[in-house]
């Protein structure tokens, strides 16, 4: 089906299914009817010779500056070229086409002052697969993603690069090979174009998208290890959470007590301590905490994705252009920062479990290390370092952007967001996620196959089980290691573990 695009009813589901599932998009008419109508506003302002910032002004520092008729033309071709100075290596192309979605979702609400065929020729691209070529750096995330934005507004001009049917290619030849119009730049279209947080917003929403999957296995991962150190499965009662209220830690109580549901452990036939470490017993509240942050981000991404990043702001109904900072990615970046350090708290969980399962003083009978020949093999001993190392990388990274801010233009852009920075840095500690919960579930796989023959476990687990053996065998005796734990945070990133365990037990949220 194709998405209609209205201004209003942008869901991260949504941008994924565009940016990634490549869904056709067409404008709503009412969208039309509303550009339309700004644009002839700002016509007739053009024509009255009413001082509009960005339009027949300057920008940033030079935003006194007063530009005669032939120059505002001239002034849009040269704001891009100007503000096109990204470096480095591209963004995927996933990024790309979900600001592209996000800035025409921006323009469907009129008020940005462009003409029409600049929004159509952006579904066009979206519709025929033409992709412009973006660094993925550059963008300071305020006067939006300017930079990133400007590589996409090349395109209108006939020029840059794009990537079409699989092939970077000139941009000119990209557009006329899919059969797109050039439309070329007239005043003001240029700058709405670039001037708001479309790229970082579309990272954020992918980012929210995959996080949750994350998430979810990392309730299946805490219930196999759950399973395997035979854990007093009390402090998982639904009750126990909604008496304290946090919706997050309800909803991963609930989760896992769905995946431990009908094993002996659950039913109360295997023996158990009074009363377990935090890494065991804490885990509703921690992967809860992280579920209420992630909900949190959705909601103030999803306010980004359907509202009016630009500037200036025109408002037909009044004659009206406002000038401001609705650019600002602050209101994205310090949500995602949060998400960001969620991740890396619930990590540092999952890797304390691990170690449980390894240390033969805290892991309840198992053999050292998971392995039948302790001495002679280490079985998952070195499985631990390399956890590590990647927690300590995420730790690094979970710093906070949004309060490194560097004063640039003069003074005049005196405070900007860095949320690029945060984007960027939450996908490296996602991917290192994904990399320690495989060796989790990799342990906890190992470990249930030493309790398989003491006791049943939930279907849910026992799903996890079976699917992680499709991938990785038992450890028998020690082998290289590299190629399981690659192939576990592949099976990770795939959510295929997640995939068969909803089939069993329903979904998790």
């Amino acid at each position: 089906m194709t998405l209609t695009i209205t201004g209003k009813d942008l869901t991260i589901e949504k941008v994924v299914a565009v940016a990634r599932n490549n869904q056709k998009v067409e404008l709503h008419p009412d969208a039309v009817k509303r550009i339309n109508k700004c644009r002839a506003m700002l016509e007739e302002k053009i024509e009255a010779h009413e001082i509009m910032y960005g339009v027949n002004t300057g920008i940033g520092e030079f935003s006194e500056v007063v530009l005669s008729d032939e120059q505002v033309k001239d002034f849009q071709k040269y704001l891009i070229y100007n503000h096109a100075a990204g470096i480095g290596d591209p963004a995927p192309i996933e990024y790309v086409r979900g600001a592209m979605l996000g800035r025409i979702n921006v323009h469907a609400n009129g008020h940005s002052g462009n003409r029409l065929v600049i929004t159509q020729t952006l579904v066009e691209m979206l519709n025929k697969g033409v992709t412009p070529f973006v660094c993925q750096k550059g963008s300071v995330g305020a006067s939006g993603d300017l930079a990133p934005m400007s590589q996409i507004a090349l395109l209108m001009m006939g020029e840059g690069k794009a990537y079409y049917q699989g092939e970077l290619m000139p941009g000119k030849e990209a557009m006329e090979k899919a059969g797109i119009p050039i439309p070329g730049l007239e005043a003001r279209d240029g700058l709405a174009t670039i001037n708001g947080s479309n790229v970082l917003t579309a990272m954020s929403a992918i980012l929210l998208y995959d996080t949750n999957k994350w998430l979810k296995q990392a309730e299946i991962g805490a219930a196999m290890s759950l399973e395997a150190l035979k854990a007093n499965m009390k402090p998982y009662t639904a009750k126990l959470h909604e008496v304290r209220g946090f919706k997050g830690a309800v909803r991963s109580a609930n989760a896992i007590n769905k995946l431990v549901a009908g094993g002996d452990l659950k039913e109360g036939k295997v023996k158990c301590k009074v009363q377990d470490a935090y890494s065991m017993r804490s885990t509703p509240q921690v992967i809860g905490a992280a579920h209420d942050a992630l909900a949190y981000a959705r909601s103030q991404v999803e306010i980004e994705l359907n509202g009016v990043g630009d500037n200036p702001i025109f408002f037909p109904d009044e004659k009206l252009q406002l000038s401001g900072a609705n650019f600002q990615g602050t209101p994205v970046a310090v949500p995602m920062d949060m998400v960001g350090s969620c991740i890396t708290m619930v990590s540092v969980m999952s890797e304390r479990r691990m170690n449980r399962l390894n240390h033969p003083a805290l892991n309840v009978g198992l053999p050292s290390f998971l392995t039948k020949g302790a001495g002679m093999f280490s079985g998952l001993m070195l499985s631990q370092y390399t956890a590590d190392m990647q927690i300590v990388e995420q730790r690094i990274l979970s710093t906070p952007a949004s309060i490194q801010s560097i004063p640039a233009a003069a003074d005049q852009e005196d405070f900007v967001s860095m949320g690029m920075n945060t984007a960027i840095k939450n996908f490296q500690i996602l991917d290192n996620a994904y990399g320690i919960l495989g060796i989790e579930i990799m342990a906890a796989a190992q470990a249930l196959d030493f309790r398989k023959e003491e006791y049943s476990f939930g279907m849910g687990v026992q799903k996890a089980w079976e699917t992680v053996r499709k991938y990785v065998d038992f450890l028998d005796v020690d082998r290289p290691l590299y190629d399981d734990h690659t192939n576990m945070k592949a099976l990770i990133k795939s959510a295929e573990i997640l995939d068969e365990v909803e089939k069993t037990v329903g979904s998790l949220e």
